[in-house]
């Protein structure tokens, strides 16, 4: 088993750190000092370095690389900003890879080059004011009536809520219970009837906005449908590749705020010595360290095995869990490690770890990871009602 990477994704990976740390920097603290989203024109170079669903089919646009690739790629732009990384992070994990592979063929053309191209860029809305990690109870329906997808329903909790072009909503398309009546559609962000409540204030993601969305009888046309009711557990399959999106992202925080922290420990004096040559910050580096090394491993695996398709359930929670876990604790011992610096705002750790408490609860919190690690074991899936 080779665990290196190829002379090929090496310099992918290169080339990416190199235009992260060239053209985002200073784009980053922009966003993050005002909380807006990243502007088209940096959506426009994402595109002409051929980030934007670099793993997608060539017949949609993209590279057709692997989804270790993108995880690559992103991780060096989520170093600088989750936020700057966001739509790479969302073409290449998120709502793109359920139109790929579940929208019919004309769907897919439609949106999939748009989204490569940077002219078009996708969120999925999932989670409802009653209905988060008990998601099969959403009330958001999509009727059908002729050649028309009506939508009617509220939905809470979605990244690039206002600033995306389009949605993949999933609703209730049939009176079966469950996850069993569930679908999912596409909805332009101009659509008569759909509107958004007021821009959400958190702790951290600046510049991922998020709002309630609001689906007044939405007229779409039938071509949107992605997938019809009882599609529930594919929509699901896709989004375990989203949680390795999730885990990368979740990732850079940690890996920068260590980066960052190992070369001041080397430059910071007190006693007369370098904080690094206390017995106790080496132990400290060491194991900020060791739960880097052993999250990514568990997120190459999980993306390397999904080459052929869609990652397990199993894996992808495993590196997701993990990685949201290690990355509060390297974040803190990191603000921890720089004191009084690690806590001001005019230095980057307290950022990154406000960051890193956001991705253990986006995409399924840490706790449900869990029990879906367990169900992965046993073969079968708890129901957590009464």
């Amino acid at each position: 088993m080779d665990f290196s990477l190829s002379e090929e994704q090496r310099a992918l990976q290169e080339s990416a750190r190199r235009f992260a740390e060239v053209e985002l920097t200073g784009v980053a603290k922009i966003i993050e000092k005002n909380d807006e989203p990243v502007g088209p024109e940096i959506v426009q170079r994402f595109a002409e370095m051929g980030f934007l669903g670099i793993n997608l089919p060539e017949a949609y646009g993209g590279a057709g690389a692997k989804h270790l690739d993108a995880v690559l790629v992103l991780e060096e732009l989520a170093k600088i900003s989750i936020a700057v990384a966001f739509p790479v992070f969302e073409s290449c994990f998120g709502p793109s890879l359920a139109i790929a592979h579940f929208a019919p063929e004309e769907l897919r053309l439609r949106v999939l080059p748009n989204v490569c191209s940077g002219n078009m860029m996708i969120a999925v809305s999932m989670s409802e004011p009653n209905a988060g990690s008990a998601l099969t109870d959403l009330t958001t329906t999509a009727r059908i009536e002729g050649d028309t997808v009506i939508v009617k329903g509220q939905k809470r909790w979605c990244s690039g809520a206002g600033h995306a072009d389009a949605y993949v909503v999933y609703c209730r398309m049939s009176d079966e219970p469950g996850a069993r009546g569930i679908g999912a559609v596409l909805v332009e962000k101009d659509r008569t009837g759909f509107t958004f409540g007021k821009p959400e204030q958190h702790m951290g993601f600046r510049g991922i906005p998020s709002a309630d969305m609001f689906f007044d009888n939405v007229e779409v046309p039938i071509g949107n449908l992605i997938i019809s009711a009882g599609g529930f557990k594919q929509l699901m399959e896709a989004f375990d590749l989203e949680r390795c999106g999730n885990t990368t992202m979740s990732l850079a925080c940690a890996q920068s705020a260590f980066d960052y922290v190992l070369l001041y420990v080397q430059d910071r004096q007190q006693f007369g010595k370098a904080l690094v040559d206390f017995q106790a910050v080496q132990i400290q580096l060491a194991e900020m360290k060791m739960k880097l090394d052993a999250s990514r491993l568990l997120l190459y695996r999980a993306v390397v095995n999904a080459e052929q398709g869609l990652p397990s359930i199993g894996e992808s929670s495993v590196a997701k869990c993990f990685a949201n876990e290690i990355t509060r604790e390297v974040t803190s011992t990191a603000m921890q490690l720089m004191g009084a610096y690690g806590y001001s705002g005019e230095y980057p750790i307290e950022q990154k770890m406000r960051d890193a408490w956001g991705w253990g609860i986006a995409g399924g919190a840490i706790d449900i990871q869990k029990v879906n690690i367990t169900s992965a074991l046993v073969g079968r899936r708890f129901s957590q009602r009464g």
